[in-house]
């Protein structure tokens, strides 16, 4: 005998409370719209809806005898519009309603009287926060409105093979405008010229064909103070917290005319309008340290630009990564902030259907060229006039996209595409019959062209009606720094003292120095030198010290500039400080951090080798090495801003290194003429030789071979490579293309 199924009867019973929940819903209505008829039953209607929803949300099945029949006492209580239930959202609600499904508040139960006296919500309530809390508008101070047009725009790249250099079409004469207060979206499948578009109308780019105006104005550099620009790769610092970030940005790109407790103030305002108070004593981190969340890096490297109070804003895909419930959390963000008048223009992959239509306009490019621009809530009406139109409810965002890749499935095929086909040979179809993405691309690129291009290059020649204020407002504008170079690199020393302090001091450098410093200390146990004789055992502790010192730092600093390149260029287009303020600052804020691991090395193997027992010795023996060091890290600068690819620069180091070790004067006493001039250019050559004097001057004038002198030339060819190397480095540095 089969065992009846108790969920199969209680899924009747709400089955069949189903008619009965819409018919006391529908008699709820009705009473209502009568008794609002006096006053305007639209507006009525519109707010009993958003009470009803709220009264949805707010009550909840509790605990106690008095909620068991819960689900009946609430589907009687709903109340929606008429154009709700014919359009099956009453339906959907109701029936999830009374089949149970209900959200459980743990120790919060409203009573049903309570949840109807509940006020309705308005436009200016605080909405739920996509992530977590609550979220509110984005406001921002209103700025020099700026409306961007480009024409014709065209780019080409040159690439050299080895037997040929060959010029390649990025953009093919792409046309729009976008004014302040909208969103303008450029959409397309990779490799369709998107970024390079938008890097283009945000002057990362450089000789563009065509025209690009901003309020009829070609760029100017004098342009970067009103631009903000979000690149696709979220680059930050990783040790620096969220309010550290967002508050150096502030104290360098604000004008000087904000003291600097209203630049912070302004940095925290930026961290309150994009919600993040809750993170924002965390590191950002990356890949070996852990941070933030992808949507709070997303949020923080658009903070980074708002700061500022940009008139345009260029992101480039903003939402990548990001899930889509976090991504709509973005682009409602862009929204708020076009609302203030600003400019706004970002590049988008493959948005959901909630994010398309969060767009004011909307660019699809395909191979490079224009496919449609104009208002994204009219673009599936163009290419239904085309003759293209799904064949299936789909996404607005995946059936453009289909198109531009010239993917016919589920698409209704325009009568003249399939002339075309007819009327062409086999190379225009594929064995199966569907019609290639070159054929498609052509014909969408033709319509366009003949359609809507013409209308739209004839109002993009109409000059934008300004005020003399607006136009002048651009003119005028003059090139300032927003902070004075004492203040750039008092900030910039500071914030790299905060940086790299964490790998400075990390747990794995200190126990390599440290295990390092103890096998040398018990391999020259007490080795006391009290005659010429005793000295050859020891002095290769001091020439090992010499070469482990200038190793250390050079492939140390190789890697500053190659890693900090994107960071420096990221700011250095935002013209955020100074190149000379950041390479000073950059090179000696690194020098209390090296100074802490020779002085725990030396600490730990001096005393245990049993080196020369005073003060005077110990003291200089420190001077020597740090000089030795300073001298190292600036060679190690200098090929990595030279040499910006890491294999090539770890390469010429390695090279370099075992040239001035072996030139060092240890491993080879005489050296040919020919090539005597090496040692000369090696800092282990000029420390072995102070060293030995330090240690051995009141034992023999003559230390294995090397006669020994005052020491000057030594010190002064130490100076003149710490100096000369970073200079080498600076002027490197200029050199690079660096916006």
């Amino acid at each position: 005998m089969d065992v009846p199924n108790p969920n199969l009867g209680l899924w009747r019973t709400q089955s069949d409370q189903l008619p009965e929940t819409l018919t006391a819903t529908m008699k709820s209505n009705e009473a209502t719209t009568g008794g609002d008829s006096g006053g305007g039953g639209s507006s009525g209607s519109g707010t009993l809806s958003r009470k009803s929803s709220r009264q949805t949300v707010l009550m909840s099945p509790g605990r106690g005898g008095k909620n068991t029949h819960i689900r009946k006492t609430r589907s009687a209580q709903m109340k929606f519009d008429f154009d709700e239930v014919g359009s099956g959202a009453a339906l959907s609600r109701a029936s999830s309603a009374s089949l149970g499904f209900s959200f459980t508040f743990t120790g919060f139960t409203m009573p049903p009287d309570e949840a109807a006296d509940s006020r309705p919500f308005s436009d200016d309530d605080i909405q739920e926060d996509l992530e977590a809390g609550t979220r509110k508008k984005f406001q921002t101070e209103p700025t020099l409105p700026i409306y961007l047009k480009f024409t014709e725009v065209t780019y080409k790249v040159v690439i050299k093979g080895m037997t040929s250099t060959v010029e390649k079409d990025i953009l093919n004469g792409i046309s729009g405008a976008v004014n302040p207060g909208e969103v303008l979206a450029l959409m397309g499948p990779s490799g369709s010229g998107k970024t390079t578009l938008l890097s283009l109308l945000g002057g990362r780019l450089a000789d563009p064909g065509g025209s690009i105006t901003y309020n009829d104005k070609p760029y100017s550099k004098l342009l970067k103070s009103k631009i903000g620009f979000v690149t696709q790769d979220d680059v930050l610092f990783p040790h620096l917290t969220v309010k550290e970030t967002l508050t150096y940005a502030a104290l360098l790109r604000l004008p000087k005319k904000f003291t600097k407790l209203e630049k912070e103030k302004r940095a925290q305002d930026v961290i309150r309008e994009l919600g993040l108070e809750r993170c924002q004593d965390t590191m950002i981190g990356g890949s070996f340290v852990r941070g933030v969340s992808g949507g709070e890096r997303k949020r923080v490297c658009i903070g980074l630009e708002i700061i500022i109070n940009p008139s345009l804003l260029f992101l480039d895909e903003p939402t990548s990564g990001l899930d889509s419930t976090t991504a709509l959390r973005i682009i409602e963000l862009l929204q708020d902030i076009a609302e203030t008048e600003k400019t706004v223009v970002t590049t988008i992959h493959q948005p959901s259907s909630r994010l398309f239509h969060k767009f004011d306009k909307l660019i699809l490019l395909g191979k490079g060229s224009l496919l449609y621009f104009g208002k994204a809530s009219e673009a599936m009406v163009y290419f239904s006039s085309i003759g293209c139109s799904p064949l299936i409810a789909m996404n607005p965002a995946e059936f453009l996209l289909d198109l531009a890749n010239g993917n016919m499935n589920e698409v209704s095929v325009p009568s003249e595409l399939e002339d075309r086909v007819q009327l062409g040979n086999s190379e225009t179809e594929t064995k199966s019959g569907k019609h290639t993405p070159a054929v498609v691309h052509d014909y969408l690129v033709e319509a366009y062209e003949t359609r809507v291009a013409e209308e739209t290059k004839k109002q993009l020649m109409i000059p934008t009606p300004l005020d003399d204020e607006i136009k002048s407002g651009v003119e005028s504008m003059k090139r300032e720094w927003g902070a004075s170079w004492r203040q750039q690199y008092s900030i910039l020393f500071w914030r790299g003292l905060k940086e790299r302090q964490h790998d400075y001091f990390s747990w794995l450098r200190i126990t390599q120095v440290i295990v390092t410093a103890v096998i040398l200390g018990l391999l020259w146990w007490q080795s006391a030198v009290h005659s010429p004789k005793e000295l050859d055992n020891q002095a290769g502790l001091l020439f090992f010290i010499a070469v482990f010192w200038a190793f250390f730092p050079v492939f140390t600093a190789i890697f500053t500039f190659p890693q900090e390149r994107a960071m420096l260029n990221k700011e250095r287009a935002a013209d955020m400080y100074r190149l000379s303020a950041y390479f000073m600052a950059r090179t000696t804020s690194d020098l209390p951090l090296d100074l802490f691991l020779p002085m725990l090395f030396l600490l730990v193997v001096y005393f245990m080798a049993g080196l020369r027992q005073t003060a005077d010795s110990f003291f200089l023996t420190m001077v020597i090495v740090f000089l030795c060091i300073v001298a190292a890290q600036g060679l190690g600068l200098a090929i990595g801003a030279t040499l910006t690819d890491l294999k090539r620069a770890t390469t010429l180091a390695s090279v370099t290194v075992m040239a001035f070790m072996l030139a060092g004067g240890y491993f080879v006493k005489n050296v040919p003429i020919f090539i005597s001039w090496l040692r000369y250019l090696s800092f282990n050559y000029h420390t072995y030789r102070l060293l030995l004097k330090v240690q051995y001057e009141t034992i023999s004038p003559v230390i294995d071979g090397i006669k020994l002198d005052s020491g000057m030339k030594e010190a002064t060819a130490l100076a003149i490579m710490v100096f000369g190397y970073r200079i080498l480095a600076y002027v490197s540095l200029r050199r690079m293309k660096i916006y």
